[in-house]
């Protein structure tokens, strides 16, 4: 009698080990999917190979990196969407297309189920599974860490270690830190332990991988000129580069000048507030570049306009709505919206600051001769008298009417 199939979002830690042994014993055939959003440098074939070792059924890789940045992280920048107005949403927009590759697998496999390790009380929950149900309804969703009886088997660490010896599970059983992390190519967040306690300086607490210290940052100011084409970041300094590279060099460039820190106390989907720490030193240079880009070539009504959906859209990618059709509409809005978002940008990078030095555009909107504040010029001052008398009408009417204290 055949098992079912079932895929698993596996990274190879001390969880998603256990979560190998466990659905086995629970009569699954294991499919194990590392998907490649840009984690730090690993043995991705020691990864693999340690699933098998386990007993899944097979183990693949998917890299996901190009279309991350591509197809999820450019368009929500192009929306500038910031989550309560500071978080990037680098996790966030990650979870749905990790979701979508491994829905990508059961349908090549034939697996009934998909299953993460998210727990019970996070956001990954929600983004993992009203993915999944959007792309694929037949697919079930197994969330151990919601299940009862696998907590009360794995209350904690010690537990888990405790199943991996009997299993013959190897896992690096080293001290916890204080803290932990999440990281893909976007940015690393950091959560939990010492940083609970919201007294506590999280930049003094954290092992920041990205990020040097701003105070051990140069002492020289830096400019990188970034390229858009209708909005969509394509150049550093004149080169052109694919997204996942524009991400990993500035990355590496706004990270020496210590760029991207983030510290704020959020308010989950689930409920409940939380503190997380953040650093995207690209991401971070990519909105401050490409905002600027739209002040020179973007209409005042239609950027305002932009401007009062944008958390709308942040909202979405941070509780998971990312596939549907709301979303659909928005994404085809904002591409039409961005065509004329294109020209170079100089950014300014200093001990942890960011800001926009220079700008030229064949779409810009900044004509000299109107702008300028000396005389003469296409602009006709005169015109405003006859335009204010109009907006100022129903002023003039209301005061006559109702006259105010003042």
């Amino acid at each position: 009698m055949s098992k079912d199939k079932v895929v698993l979002a596996y990274s190879g830690g001390l969880d998603t080990s256990v979560l190998v042994g466990w659905l086995q014993d629970k009569g699954y055939e294991v499919h194990c999917l590392y998907v490649d959003v840009g984690q730090p440098c690993e043995d991705r074939a020691a990864i693999m190979q340690k699933a098998t070792d386990i007993g899944a059924a097979s183990s693949e890789i998917a890299d996901v990196r190009e279309e991350l940045c591509r197809d999820f992280a450019f368009p929500v920048l192009q929306w500038q969407a910031k989550y309560e107005g500071i978080y990037l949403l680098g996790t966030s927009i990650a979870r749905p297309i990790i979701s979508k590759a491994c829905l990508e697998r059961a349908r090549e496999i034939g697996a009934v189920a998909f299953v993460h390790g998210a727990t019970g009380k996070g956001n990954d929950q929600c983004r993992f599974q009203l993915a999944a149900e959007a792309l694929d309804p037949t697919v079930k969703t197994i969330a151990p860490w919601r299940m009862q009886e696998f907590r009360d088997l794995f209350p904690g660490r010690t537990e888990m270690l405790a199943y991996c010896a009997e299993k013959n599970i190897p896992v690096k059983a080293t001290a916890s830190k204080p803290y932990s992390s999440d990281e893909n190519c976007l940015h690393i967040s950091y959560e939990a332990g010492s940083l609970e306690d919201p007294q506590v300086d999280g930049v003094n607490v954290i092992d920041f991988g990205m990020t040097v210290s701003p105070q051990q940052a140069p002492d020289t100011e830096e400019k990188v000129k970034i390229g858009f084409e209708a909005g969509v970041p394509v150049s550093i300094n004149g080169e052109k580069k694919t997204p996942f590279e524009m991400v990993s060099e500035l990355n590496e460039i706004a990270g020496k000048h210590g760029v991207g820190r983030i510290d704020m106390i959020e308010n989950r989907y689930v409920g409940m507030k939380s503190r997380g720490v953040y650093e995207a030193p690209g991401m971070t240079v990519l909105y401050a570049a490409h905002l600027a880009m739209e002040q020179m070539t973007l209409d005042r009504d239609l950027t305002h306009l932009r401007d009062r959906l944008s958390p709308e859209v942040a909202e979405m990618v941070y509780y998971g709505f990312w596939y549907t059709a709301k979303m659909d509409a928005l994404m085809a809005f904002i591409k039409e919206a961005q065509k004329p978002v294109t020209g170079e940008v100089s950014v300014a990078l200093y001990k942890g600051n960011c800001r926009a030095a220079g700008w030229e555009s064949p779409t810009s909107l900044y004509i000299d001769e109107i702008a300028s504040m000396e005389g003469g010029g296409s602009y006709n001052q005169d015109d405003a008298e006859g335009f204010l008398r109009l907006m100022g009408l129903p002023l003039r009417v209301q005061g006559s009417v109702r006259p105010r204290q003042w």
